[in-house]
């Protein structure tokens, strides 16, 4: 998968903006502005291509021990965030679209009662 087809599948989702609050090469992914997704544009383009997803703590676990290319997310709370090597790993691309869901479902389910009620408008 390329950063292009990474990029289209995260914001075709309802309610996703993209964001830089970090620095000019995290890239990150809000729905109604909450994370969802991160990924580092310097180590992409250096072929270290990898995204950090949210996750139910016990999948979390469960794909960890499953596939060498799922870690406890970079940089992150380790029990609510995996790090997601991509291409050159154990990870099919159709398996980072599930964890993408995932990880946006989970956040939404998150959300306020206002905030799913404007998610819902809009």
């Amino acid at each position: 998968m390329n950063i292009e087809e990474l990029r289209d599948f995260c914001i075709s989702k309802k309610g996703v903006t993209e964001h830089f609050p970090f620095d000019d090469v995290t890239l990150v992914f809000k729905v109604m502005n909450k994370m969802f997704a991160l990924v580092g544009l310097h180590q992409w383009e250096s072929g270290d291509q990898k995204i950090n997803l949210k996750c139910n703590p016990q999948k979390a676990n469960e794909l960890r021990a499953d596939y060498e290319g799922i870690s406890a997310g970079f940089h992150m709370n380790k029990k609510h965030w995996n790090t997601v090597l991509m291409n050159n790993s154990d990870v099919s691309d159709q398996l980072v679209f599930q964890l993408i869901d995932h990880s946006y479902d989970l956040v939404v389910q998150g959300l306020t009662k206002k905030a799913k009620a404007e998610l819902e408008n809009l």
